[in-house]
């Protein structure tokens, strides 16, 4: 293989429909309830191998990243398990904002071991991708067993990922508050709550693909995030006001936050809506 050999990958966000945190296990892991989406915005990764071995250098434009993230760590479990040792570079463009909920660091690691994959001609079984997800997070399950656009019913910590057919009929308007809310915050708030015997009303997890297929007004999906971390950042509780306003027939926070989500019955509405979201001065993306 030509050292020159370079892979282009697209990593897309998600939204979460429904997401019920249960008390935390014995190890300090909470299960989850969940639907994953995959939306239209995407991360997108340069990777081309390097002369050498052992080494991941991943440059990023848009952010500073921590030298051990979540492609490096993606880089080592791949390594360790097949054996692979060249160096790789990888030039990361970001579009999904950090801390908003939409899986973005995940993604991104996924999409570099399909990445990798390309390069190497070595190919990832399913019980390869559980193993690296594993090493590496609980999203990043889902964004190796889903490619875009990708559907799947999620639970244990994220590990249990059951595709199930994405609807094409909805269309997702994105609001991108100015606030970062790191996973271990948002989880704290939720302990908080989940102590004070505070749960959300929400579908059974048996009845939660049924919810999804039926009328988005009828919706009665709950995130355990959205009222602690909307309580601590008006911003977050602004934007859902505003996504009801406008006419979203169902909205709510992605994951622990901060990105907020409207769903519409056509893409027209949702530009209309998201028209209107940036006249407030409101930083929207249709997805």
């Amino acid at each position: 293989m030509s050292m020159s050999a370079e892979v282009r990958v697209l990593a897309p966000g998600k939204v979460n429909f429904n997401l019920n945190v249960l008390p935390p296990r014995a190890d300090g892991f909470h299960n989850i309830e969940s639907i994953f989406q995959t939306v239209s915005l995407f991360d997108e990764l340069t990777v081309c191998l390097e002369k050498g071995y052992n080494t991941c250098a991943v440059e990023c434009q848009e952010m500073t990243l921590p030298e051990s993230n979540t492609i490096t760590s993606a880089y080592s479990a791949f390594c360790s398990l097949t054996g692979f040792n060249q160096s790789v570079k990888v030039n990361l463009v970001k579009k999904i904002p950090s801390g908003g909920g939409l899986g973005g660091g995940s993604s991104d690691a996924a999409a570099f071991v399909k990445a990798l994959s390309l390069l190497s001609g070595i190919t990832v079984s399913p019980e390869m991708a559980d193993r690296i997800a594993e090493k590496v997070g609980s999203d990043v399950f889902f964004f190796l067993h889903c490619t875009h656009p990708g559907c799947a019913l999620v639970s244990g910590r994220g590990e249990i990922v059951h595709p199930i057919k994405a609807r094409e009929n909805i269309h997702i308007l994105l609001v991108l508050p100015d606030v970062h809310s790191s996973t271990k915050e948002a989880y704290s708030l939720v302990d908080r709550e989940l102590m004070a015997g505070k749960t959300v009303d929400c579908p059974a997890f048996s009845e939660l693909e049924d919810v999804y297929n039926g009328a988005v007004r009828d919706w009665n999906f709950a995130n355990s995030f959205t009222v602690p971390v909307a309580g601590k950042y008006p911003e977050i509780a602004e934007a859902l006001a505003a996504l009801k306003e406008a006419g979203a027939l169902f909205s709510d926070m992605s994951g622990s936050g901060a990105v907020v989500f409207g769903v519409f019955d056509t893409s027209r509405a949702a530009e209309y809506s998201a028209q209107k979201l940036r006249l407030l001065g409101m930083n929207c993306v249709v997805a």
